[in-house]
């Protein structure tokens, strides 16, 4: 039946931001069409690479001496060195107008995982540095909460593999939930079960062994044994066997991965005397507490008047959302985020740094990131210049196509803002050591913040009380493989 004619209709109106993607559109349409015409390819392409087309390729390239002194670069040298844009690393300036009067040493996560530990435990470590004015060199113990993160997420692993155990091992979640069940990473929730229920110490009471500093042996014994004990769960619900005796069954496995854990990393402690001496001299003593009670007392920090939010562009703003299958303790807080725009996250960004206290935040750290010159800038190296190629993902399609996700935790203690009150760039406090960077401090520029930043922790307080209340709300529920389920 031949195709009806009809009067074409006239394209919608379009506001001032869509028109100028739209007309970008066309012109990347245009720039596409015009190279395949170059190639010849646009009336007969072929699946497969042919010599003659490789051949155009290597004329082209060296008819170019642009692209020979970019290889002479290049091949002996790491890019980012002979990349950077001098413009911008110069206007890096360590300088902020809106800096904290209390910060600890920049501490060092070593060849581990644990940065969302880290950013944490430097959160925290800032309440008992100021209450007791403590040497700046203050820490709390991460080996500690490594520890029983460990634990919790082998016996979160278990669970799941049991309620899973129906699943053809090739299922998608069953798949996904094997290839890394006790990462290192983590999200602010969890670090919240660990601590609500676990506690805090000291560094000096519980401190750094090497497993906890380089962690790859210790997460691939524990992973080796999780994986045999899934085998296990999952034969035996294939018999038949009761949830309640796999689950006696599962308190032998967890029993290994105890003992495991405390020959890489030590028993923890039940209870523990502190000592430490202040900026003064003046001795400073807690006898005979727990983890929980040195939490509570000591620390004071309130983790429950804390909320968690993201910038997700794939995602409605102004709602609430989690991630199925996401976390660590068993009955802990549920991971749960509220999806608002950038310029919302910046602006109670500043409000808290103003306050004095510092900001946890999630980012893409892999991107862009300069250590010579302790930057994170969108525009610090120039890959235009030499391999004459440049970046048109924005930050949706980004997370969409596997670009980019969260990957790193650390805090912010400072901003430098402009006359307008916005900011220019952000102190970073990172966990890299302080050879890391300036002194392990790092520069965010503001735009790099727009592109790479996913997550904000902030207290409930200082957050608009319609976002809160969102919290009331059922979470819109993510797949267990989305990027937002990506572990700093």
């Amino acid at each position: 039946m031949g195709a009806e004619q009809s009067t074409p209709r006239a394209p919608p109106a379009m506001d001032e931001k869509t028109s100028s993607a739209y007309a970008q559109q066309r012109q990347h349409d245009k720039q596409l069409l015009a190279s395949l015409e170059r190639l010849n390819l646009n009336e007969q392409g072929n699946a497969d690479l042919q010599r003659d087309i490789l051949d155009k390729y290597e004329q082209e390239f060296w008819s170019d001496q642009k692209n020979v002194l970019a290889m002479n670069a290049i091949m002996a040298n790491d890019p980012t060195d002979v990349l950077v844009n001098p413009a911008n690393a110069l206007k890096n300036n360590h300088v902020f107008n809106v800096q904290l009067d209390l910060e600890g040493t920049v501490t060092n996560q070593k060849q581990s995982g644990r940065c969302w530990l880290f950013a944490g435990t430097n959160v925290l470590r800032l309440a008992v540095i100021d209450k007791y004015k403590l040497k700046d060199d203050f820490e709390l113990s991460q080996n500690y909460l490594f520890f029983y993160d460990k634990l919790e997420k082998a016996n979160w692993f278990l669970e799941n593999m049991i309620d899973l155990a129906d699943k053809d091992v090739s299922d998608r979640v069953v798949q996904f939930l094997l290839q890394d069940p006790v990462g290192d990473g983590g999200q602010w929730a969890m670090f919240s079960s660990l601590v609500d229920k676990y506690g805090v110490v000291p560094k000096s009471v519980y401190p750094e062994t090497v497993a906890s500093s380089s962690s790859s042996k210790l997460g691939w014994l524990v992973t080796v044994k999780l994986r045999e004990f899934a085998i296990q769960i999952r034969k035996a619900v294939a018999e038949g066997v009761s949830i309640n005796s796999i689950r006696v069954l599962k308190q032998d496995m967890m029993k290994d991965i105890h003992r495991i854990m405390v020959i890489f990393l030590g028993e923890p402690p039940k209870s523990f005397d502190w000592e430490a001496t202040d900026k003064n001299g003046k001795f400073v003593t807690v006898r005979n507490t727990t983890p929980k009670k040195f939490f509570k007392e000591v620390v004071g920090y309130k983790l429950e008047d804390t909320l968690s939010l993201i910038n997700d562009p794939r995602n409605a703003y102004n709602k609430l959302y989690t991630v199925d299958r996401l976390g660590n303790v068993v009955g802990g807080h549920p991971v749960q985020y509220i999806n608002v725009d950038i310029s919302i996250m910046k602006h109670l960004a500043i409000k808290v740094l103003k306050s004095g206290k510092p900001v946890w935040f999630g980012c893409d750290v892999t991107k862009f990131l300069d250590r010579k010159y302790a930057t994170m800038d969108t525009n610090i190296h120039n890959y235009e210049l030499a391999f004459n190629v440049d970046f048109k993902m924005d930050k949706k399609d980004r997370i969409l196509y596997g670009e980019s996700a969260m990957t790193h935790a650390m805090v912010f203690t400072g901003v430098h803002l402009g006359d307008d009150g916005k900011a220019l760039r952000w102190r970073v406090e990172n966990s890299w050591g302080d050879s890391s960077g300036d002194k392990g401090y790092y520069i965010m520029q503001d735009d790099w913040f727009t592109e790479y930043v996913y997550q904000l922790v902030l207290e409930k307080n200082v957050v608009p009380q319609h976002l809160v209340d969102l919290l009331k709300t059922d979470p819109a529920v993510l797949p267990p493989y989305d990027p937002m389920g990506t572990l700093a």
